[in-house]
């Protein structure tokens, strides 16, 4: 009876052995574009290079939107409970409640699949990290305390009140280390572990969010003369009060306006800088995992709550529905994963949520509603065939085969765009025969879906327009 005792034990541990550690790798504010092996930046980012080299990248990668200003919040509520936007949104001033007694999160239902879980960083979930995971270390706020001196800035030919590179501003260097630095040392801590279950980490930087502080270092690889500005760079958006986006909210008060191209290149200079020094604490994070026995069995993903506009379309926030708020840099490796892959079909960043679970054996409850990229993973299965964007009651947004549909409800405005030749969204199509084709077969597929989702907002004063 001992010995047949041993040998079950010993099964079993060999099953939990098989199951791959998860390493989830989260950035803020981080725009698809900020990948150099991505897109056509000129920005320095090697080690997420060679992730994308060693794995596979979602090319198009989509946080649904929010509904507020704080895209995060609606970005980590979906990814951490699996709910879809407005699902989250109700499921918000409970979550507390909800989740810490029934075991229904993210972290909480690895857990329950017999994963050691382990949080270190950018929270920002209304449920305390603490209750959620195993180990809860460095759990960071919203974003870095910043002053007035970061605001309306810089103004050309008057001296620039603020220094990304000042430790004495606080923010990032509040504590002592920078933000991205201690969380390279927090991962060292939970590797360091003798606890012999599988493990899941979801290390949340803070970066790139602002204050976009960085070490001097990385701010001279980004001279400004180097720094392209924006080929959809507008001095004003001109729907930006109506969509929800005035000068007033926090995001788009970071710069003067009208945007000058002095100002939105400091701006990108400071983001470029903040993004580089992230990408060598993901190296070292990267290094320090292919060192350790660890190393062969892990499934990394490396993804973003939201984008940023960083000037483009005169918008500095991601309260909007471009490209380059809405999509984000999505690569996953690992056991099983192809190398050098790339996939265009039509994702949400928290669809990774099923998809680890998949892999841990987890249980992935019904109330999930996004989707596992496993079958992607494996050349399988049947992808979305388009995605779908809101922020607020003001903005709603569809994408589907390269072609896209932005709506502002309250202005009556609409805008089409076609991906494929005009991928800077530059060139409205809304007042052509081309536009107006695209629109009236885009509209009733985004009626269908938001009405799916419980999305209450009124779209007829916009039907004319179509």
């Amino acid at each position: 009876m001992k010995a047949l005792l041993i040998l079950l034990l010993a099964g079993l541990s060999a099953v939990a052995a098989e199951k791959p550690n998860v390493l989830f790798l989260f950035a803020d504010d981080m725009t698809w574009k900020a990948v150099n092996a991505l897109s056509d930046e000129d920005i320095d980012t090697p080690n997420l290079d060679r992730l994308a080299e060693r794995g596979t990248t979602f090319t198009h990668a989509y946080n649904s939107g929010g509904w507020h200003g704080a895209i995060c919040v609606a970005s980590r509520t979906m990814l951490n409970t699996g709910l879809q936007l407005w699902n989250a949104q109700a499921a918000e001033k409970s979550l507390k409640k909800d989740y810490a007694g029934k075991k229904r999160s993210w972290s909480q239902l690895m857990s329950a699949a017999g994963y050691r879980t382990c949080i270190s960083g950018k929270w920002h979930v209304g449920m305390p990290a603490d209750q959620i995971f195993d180990e809860a270390v460095n759990i960071r706020p919203g974003m870095p305390r910043d002053r007035k001196n970061a605001y309306e800035r810089p103004v050309e030919g008057k001296p620039d009140p603020w220094s990304p590179t000042d430790t004495a501003e606080g923010g990032f260097w509040q504590g002592g280390k920078h933000w991205s630095e201690v969380i390279v040392d927090d991962f060292e801590g939970f590797l360091g572990s003798d606890d012999d279950r599988p493990w899941f980490m979801y290390l949340a930087f803070n970066a790139p969010h602002d204050p976009r502080q960085a070490p001097q270092e990385f701010l001279d690889r980004y001279p400004l003369d180097r720094i392209k500005l924006p080929k959809n760079f507008l001095p004003v958006y001109p729907h930006r009060d109506p969509m929800g986006a005035p000068q007033s909210l926090r995001d788009e008060k970071l710069a003067p306006s009208p945007r000058t191209p002095f100002a939105v290149k400091t701006h990108r200079r400071e983001y470029y800088a903040i993004i580089t020094h992230l990408d060598e604490q993901i190296g070292k994070i990267l290094d320090r995992l292919e060192k350790s026995p660890d190393g062969k069995n892990t499934f990394i993903c490396f993804t973003a709550d939201h984008g940023l506009g960083c000037g483009e379309h005169g918008l500095l926030g991601k309260q909007n529905l471009y490209d380059h708020s809405v999509r984000v840099p999505f690569i996953v490796a690992g056991p099983g994963v192809k190398a050098g892959g790339k996939i265009d079909a039509p994702i949400y960043l928290q669809d990774i949520m099923p998809t680890t679970l998949e892999l841990a054996g987890a249980e992935v409850p019904d109330s999930v509603e996004f989707e596992s990229l496993n079958p992607h993973i494996k050349g399988e299965g049947t992808p979305r065939e388009f995605a779908f964007g809101a922020y607020r009651d003001l903005q709603r947004m569809i994408e589907k085969d390269g072609k896209k549909l932005i709506l502002y409800p309250k202005a009556k405005v609409a805008r089409v765009f076609d991906l494929k030749s005009d991928p800077h969204e530059m060139n409205d199509l809304i007042d052509t025969p081309e536009g107006k084709k695209i629109a009236a077969e885009l509209f009733p597929v985004l009626v269908n879906e938001l009405k799916r989702l419980g999305d209450g907002v009124d779209l007829k004063a916009v039907y004319s327009k179509l």
